[in-house]
C-alpha cells in the first residue's frame, strides 16, 4: 500500500522563471527505505517540503499530494505532527530547546502526551540511541553527530509511520555518517518506519535503500532498484553516474557491456576486482606514474614563507574548562591546498578559529599572513588577504537577495583596497565571480531560500569576491553535488597555481584524497599524522575512501576510484 502518493505535482518560487518541480509523479510504499539523489538544486528539497504541510514553500503549485489515501491538506496537523517525521540537513536549524532530555521530550510534550507516556518513550529513544551518557547535557555543548543524532531521535519519539531526511549526513564525519545511515537502516528494519531520504554522500545509502530515485532539473530522471538505476544511467550516459558509490562506478566504467547486478559495497566491489585481477594483482599507481591534483614538494614547504604557522598551540574556551587544541602544530605555504580532516567535536572548526584569531590561544605561537592572530584583529588579517567560508554560509548574508550580499562584500571589498567603488566595476567583479561560482540564476533569491548546496556556492562567491592570499574553508563540499565539487577543486586549483593557500577542514574524505596537496588526521586536540593523500590514506583503515577499502591488497596505494579503474584498464588490455 502507499503511504506517500505524489501525482503530477509542479511547484515554481515566486519570481523565478524555471519551476522547481516540472510534472512530478511519484508512489512510496509503507516500509519502504527511498533515497532521492541528483545535482545541487535539482528539487530534492523542494519535493520532500511538499510532503508536510507546515514545511510546504510558497509559490504557484499543480497537482496533489495524498497520505495514506488522502488529501495532505486534509490531514490535521496534528497527526502530521505525529505522523511525519521530518529531519533537516542542519540540526541547529531544528533544536528548539537548551536540553537534550527537553529536546527529546518536545515533540511529546507539544501534542499533549501524557507525562507517563512522554518518560517512557524518552527513555527508551534515549536508550536506543546511546544518548544516555550526555542526556542531561546543555544542546550548546553537543558536537554536529550529536545534534544530528538528536533531532532523529526526537522525531522518532513521536513514532512517526514515515521518517524524511534532507541530506542529514552533509555536517557529519564518515564514521558518524556511517553510523546514522545504518541506524536508519535498523529503524527501517525493525521498526517498519518508512524512510525518504534525500542524499549526496551514496556510499551508505544507495546498498541499504530498496529504491533510487533520481532527479534533474525539477523532474524524476529514473528510478528503481540500484542496479537498474545504474544501467539506466550508463546507457543515457548521465553525468549523475559520476555520484553512484564508488563499486558501482568501477564496475560500470570497465564492464562495456554490463548487465545484471551491479557491486554496490566494498565487500562487493572487492569481489569483483579478485575475479578481474585473476589473483595477480595490477601494477600499483605509482608504477603506473598516475598522479593526484597538484603537488607541493617538501623542499618548496620548506624554502617558502608560510602563510599560516601554528606551533605549540593550546587554546580552551573557558579559563578553567578543558583544553580543545593541544599542542598544535601546522605550517601552509602559497599555492598549497592542505586538508584537515577528523571526527566530529574533536576541534577542528576550534583550530580554524585560532587561525582566524577568534578564538585566542593562551600558550605557543600561531602566525597567520604573518601576523599574530591573537593580536592583529580580524580587520589586520582581511586587510592582509584572509577570507573564510564558515560551515554554515548564512551566517553570512546580511542583504535580501543572493546579487545584494555580493554587491555589498564587492563594494567593502573595493573600499578596503584603497579602490573607489564604482558600480560598474564592483558589477562587473560580481558577474565574474558569479559564472566562476554557478551562482549567476541565483542573484534575484534570498539566500536563505536557496538549496545548501547553493548557499555554499553563494558563500564561496562571497569569499572570492576578496580576492584572498589565505582562504580557509570549512566542510565547503557540504551540500555540493559531484558535478560541483569538480569545479570547486578546479577553481581552487587555479588559485592555488597564482600562489594562493588553502586550508580546509572536511568530511569528503573522496575530495580530500582527489585534491589535496597534503592531508592531514585532526584528534584529541591536535594533529596527529599528515602527508600527500596517496600515502595518508593508504596507512588508514576507516579515515579513507571506498577506492582504497575496495582496493587494498589487490592494487595497493589506489585511493581514488580513477586509480583503480586506470590500473585495471591497463592490466587488462
Amino acid at each position: 500500500m502507499a503511504l506517500f502518493e505524489i501525482k503530477g505535482v509542479s511547484f515554481s518560487y515566486p519570481e523565478r522563471e524555471r519551476p522547481a518541480l516540472k510534472d512530478v509523479s511519484l508512489s512510496v510504499g509503507a516500509g519502504e527505505f527511498a533515497v532521492l539523489c541528483g545535482k545541487s538544486g535539482c528539487g530534492k528539497s523542494t519535493l520532500l517540503r511538499h510532503l508536510k504541510t507546515v514545511l510546504t514553500p510558497f509559490g504557484k503549485r499543480a497537482g496533489e499530494v495524498r497520505f495514506d489515501g488522502r488529501l495532505l491538506s486534509d490531514v490535521p496537523q496534528r497527526e502530521q505532527a505525529s505522523r511525519i517525521g521530518f529531519v533537516l540537513q542542519s540540526p541547529d536549524n531544528q533544536i528548539v530547546t537548551d536540553k537534550v532530555w527537553h529536546e527529546l521530550a518536545f515533540g511529546l510534550e507539544s501534542l499533549g502526551e501524557k507525562t507517563p507516556v512522554i518518560r517512557r518513550r524518552v527513555a527508551e529513544m534515549a536508550s536506543f540511541f546511546g544518548i544516555q551518557e550526555w542526556y542531561e547535557k546543555s544542546v550548546a555543548e553537543l558536537s554536529g553527530g550529536q545534534k544530528q543524532l538528536l533531532a532523529l531521535a526526537a522525531a522518532l519519539a513521536m513514532q512517526p509511520d514515515v521518517l524524511i531526511l534532507d541530506e542529514p549526513t552533509a555536517q557529519l564525519d564518515p564514521i558518524a555518517a556511517e553510523d546514522f545511515i545504518c541506524t536508519l537502516k535498523k529503524i527501517n528494519d525493525e521498526i517498519g518506519t518508512t524512510i525518504i531520504l534525500s542524499e549526496h554522500r551514496l556510499e551508505g545509502a544507495l546498498p541499504r535503500a530498496d529504491r533510487a530515485v533520481v532527479m534533474g532539473g525539477g523532474e524524476i530522471l529514473c528510478e528503481g532498484g540500484a542496479s537498474d538505476v545504474a544501467h539506466i544511467l550508463k546507457e543515457k550516459a548521465d553525468p549523475m553516474l559520476t555520484a553512484m558509490p564508488t563499486p558501482m562506478r568501477v564496475y560500470l566504467a570497465l564492464e562495456s557491456a554490463a548487465a545484471g547486478h551491479v557491486p554496490q559495497t566494498v565487500r562487493e566491489g572487492r569481489l569483483y576486482l579478485q575475479g578481474v585481477s585473476g589473483g595477480r594483482p595490477p601494477d600499483t599507481p605509482d608504477a603506473r606514474g598516475l598522479s593526484i591534483g597538484r603537488r607541493v614538494t617538501a623542499a618548496l614547504r620548506d624554502e617558502a614563507h608560510p602563510l599560516i604557522e601554528l606551533k605549540d598551540v593550546w587554546f580552551r574556551y573557558e579559563r578553567e574548562g578543558r583544553d580543545i587544541v593541544k599542542d598544535l602544530a601546522l605550517r601552509v605555504c602559497p599555492g598549497e591546498l592542505v586538508c584537515v580532516a577528523g571526527g566530529n567535536g574533536t576541534g577542528k572548526s576550534t583550530m580554524l578559529g585560532v587561525v582566524t584569531g577568534e578564538n585566542k590561544y593562551y600558550r605557543g605561537r600561531a602566525r597567520t599572513l604573518g601576523l599574530d592572530p591573537k593580536k592583529a584583529g580580524g580587520r589586520a588579517l582581511t586587510d592582509a588577504g584572509l577570507a573564510a567560508l564558515p560551515q554554515d554560509p548564512q551566517t553570512l548574508f546580511t542583504r535580501a537577495t543572493v546579487f545584494d550580499n555580493l554587491i555589498e562584500t564587492a563594494a567593502a571589498c573595493a573600499k578596503r583596497r584603497g579602490e573607489k567603488p564604482v558600480p560598474e566595476n564592483i558589477e562587473a567583479d560580481v558577474r565574474r565571480v558569479c559564472a566562476l561560482t554557478d551562482t549567476a540564476d541565483l542573484m534575484g533569491f534570498h539566500p536563505y531560500d536557496v538549496s545548501g548546496g547553493e548557499q555554499q556556492r553563494t558563500g564561496l562567491a562571497m569569499a572570492l569576491l576578496t580576492r584572498p592570499k589565505l582562504l580557509l574553508l570549512d566542510e565547503p563540499t557540504k551540500g555540493m553535488d559531484s558535478f560541483f565539487k569538480e569545479k570547486f577543486a578546479a577553481i581552487l586549483g587555479d588559485l592555488c597555481a597564482e600562489g594562493m593557500g588553502v586550508l580546509m577542514v572536511s568530511h569528503d574524505v573522496e575530495f580530500c584524497a582527489k585534491y589535496a596537496d597534503r592531508c592531514a588526521l585532526f584528534f584529541g586536540g591536535g594533529i596527529v599524522s599528515e602527508g600527500e593523500p596517496r600515502a595518508f590514506f593508504s596507512g588508514n583503515s576507516f579515515y579513507t575512501t571506498a577506492a582504497n577499502r575496495m582496493s587494498r591488497g589487490i592494487i595497493e596505494n589506489a585511493v581514488t576510484a580513477e586509480e583503480v579503474i586506470e590500473c585495471v584498464k591497463l592490466y587488462i588490455s
